[in-house]
């Protein structure tokens, strides 16, 4: 496992919270490989709230963010209850599924580890229509800022190549480095470099939007490619077995 950076600090940022942690995880820059010298960190994860907070008309604090700065350093920190993360998963949602299988892990329950078994049952061949609309969006941000960054393009970059890797393989990878090298798009070694020496608000020097446009193009063609020849299911699997453990988590047994 990975190291995690700072954790101290964000290991006193998990014991802080309200209630007890299913797991927490790093994700964000950090997770996909690009991280600068100033970047924060994201925390997320999820929380178990109690059995009282959950079967009244008020069901509590089914999300939780804080956000706050602690020896120079930024801590974003969401955290979703079980019963509203285990629903996300079964919603076509890679961004939780990327937090469930981050490597970079802060806190782990027992249950954690069956929890990502499980997860196993929640990738779908419809996850396409979350990494293309996402990679849509990041697009669409970056070509509207006044002054293109490297961060926001790379996002681009690694939510496509993502996608493109869960529909080949069923198996959930953000580290874009990683990507970038068994994909072959090895002219994102110079960008990533850039991103990691640089501010997390860096400006690129030359932005070659006509060339970024046809990467974009060319592996958005890609990932829908892979989608219509990937032996992935039509629909989760694991929704009998999330309640099953849902229940057990909630009575605490």
């Amino acid at each position: 496992m990975p190291d995690i950076p700072q954790p101290q600090i964000l290991e006193a940022q998990v014991r802080s919270h309200p209630y007890p942690l299913l797991f927490s995880t790093i994700s964000g820059a950090h997770l996909y490989g690009f991280p600068s010298p100033d970047s924060d960190f994201d925390l997320r994860g999820a929380h178990v709230l109690p059995a009282s907070n959950v079967v009244g008309l008020d069901l509590g604090d089914e999300t939780l963010q804080r956000s706050e700065v602690v020896e120079g350093v930024e801590v974003d920190l969401v955290t979703h209850d079980v019963r509203k993360f285990f629903t996300l998963m079964l919603r076509r949602n890679g961004y939780v599924l990327e937090q469930l299988y981050s490597p970079l892990v802060v806190s782990a329950s027992p249950e954690f580890q069956e929890l990502k078994e499980l997860g196993k049952g929640c990738v779908t061949k419809h996850h396409v229509h979350h990494y293309a609309g996402f990679a849509n969006t990041e697009w669409g941000l970056f070509r509207k800022l006044p002054e293109p960054r490297a961060k926001p393009l790379l996002y681009v970059y690694r939510v496509l190549l993502t996608g493109i890797h869960l529909m080949r393989t069923g198996r959930v990878e953000a580290d874009l480095p990683s990507l970038a090298e068994e994909y072959g798009e090895y002219f994102l070694r110079e960008l990533i470099g850039f991103k990691r020496t640089g501010l997390e608000k860096g400006a690129l020097v030359h932005p070659e939007l006509d060339f970024h446009q046809r990467n974009f193009d060319r592996l958005m063609e890609r990932l829908y490619d892979e989608s219509a020849k990937s032996d992935l299911p039509g629909e989760p699997s694991a929704k009998p077995a999330l309640n099953d453990l849902l229940v057990r988590i909630r009575l605490g047994g």
